[in-house]
C-alpha cells in the first residue's frame, strides 16, 4: 500500500474564466530494443495510459491544478498519484486544451469546462504501490494503440503534438551525437535549484538523450530543476 494518500477536495482548486484548471502529462519510455536504431519515432516509443474509475476507457494522468503548486508540480503529482510513475518532465507544455467533462459536469467548472495543460514525462521509475492503485490500472501502449484508444479529441490532439515533439527531440539528439561533448561536466546535483525529489524538470532548451542514465542526468544537471514532492 502507498503511504502517501492522493489529494482530494476542491479547497485549493484553481479556476480561470469559470474553467477548472487541470494539469497532466503523457508518460513515455523509449523501447530499449529500438532506442538506438534508425526509424520512425512512433515505432520506438511507448506511452502510459491508465484506466478511468467507473468508466471503460483509458486516459492520461491529469487532475486539478491547486493554488499551492506550480503547473509542472501538479503534472508530476498527478502522474505519481494516478499512475505511480516518476520521471523527467519536459518544461514546455505540449499545449493547452479546453474541454468539457463527459462524465459529470461538476468535475470541472460551473458548466463542466476544463482548461488543461499537458506535458511530456519521461518515466524513470514505476512504483509497485501508488495512491490510486485500487482504482487505476496501468497499460503501456505504442503510439498507434494510444491513438486508437484515446476517446476524446483533445487527447488525440495532445498525442499528435507529443509525437511531433519527440521526433524533433530525437532529430536534435542525433545531431548532438556528432558534436564533441562539453569539456566541463556537472557532477553535483545540489547545484540544481531543488524544489522537491522524484521528478526532474527538463528545460525547454534541452533535448532527449536516449534511454536516460544516471550519468547523463548528472551531466545536464545544471540545466534541470529538481522538483520534489516528498513522496
Amino acid at each position: 500500500m502507498s503511504s502517501v494518500p492522493a489529494r482530494t477536495g476542491r479547497q485549493r482548486q484553481r479556476y480561470e474564466d469559470n474553467l477548472r484548471l487541470v494539469s497532466g502529462c503523457i508518460p513515455y519510455r523509449w523501447r530499449k530494443e529500438n532506442a538506438d536504431q534508425i526509424g520512425k519515432t512512433e515505432e520506438m516509443i511507448e506511452v502510459l495510459m491508465i484506466s478511468s474509475p467507473k468508466r471503460d476507457d483509458l486516459v492520461f494522468p491529469k487532475g486539478g491544478w491547486e493554488n499551492d503548486e506550480t503547473v509542472t508540480e501538479a503534472a508530476c503529482r498527478e502522474a505519481l498519484e494516478e499512475a505511480g510513475v516518476k520521471g523527467i518532465l519536459r518544461e514546455t507544455p505540449l499545449g493547452i486544451w479546453e474541454f468539457r467533462s463527459k462524465s459529470s459536469q461538476d468535475l470541472c467548472g460551473m458548466e463542466g469546462g476544463c482548461r488543461g495543460y499537458m506535458f511530456a514525462l519521461e518515466v524513470t521509475e514505476e512504483l509497485e504501490h501508488w495512491p490510486e492503485q485500487k482504482n487505476r490500472a496501468r497499460r503501456w501502449l505504442n503510439i498507434k494503440e494510444a491513438f486508437r484508444l484515446s476517446r476524446y479529441d483533445w487527447m488525440c490532439n495532445a498525442l499528435e503534438e507529443f509525437t511531433k515533439v519527440m521526433a524533433e527531440d530525437r532529430k536534435l539528439d542525433n545531431q548532438d551525437n556528432n558534436v564533441d561533448p562539453p569539456s566541463v561536466l556537472v557532477t553535483d546535483v545540489s547545484e540544481c535549484q531543488s524544489m522537491s525529489p522524484n521528478c526532474y524538470k527538463r528545460s525547454s532548451n534541452m533535448q532527449h538523450h536516449g534511454v536516460p542514465s544516471k550519468s547523463n542526468l548528472l551531466q545536464h544537471a545544471s540545466q534541470e530543476i529538481a522538483i520534489h514532492f516528498g513522496y
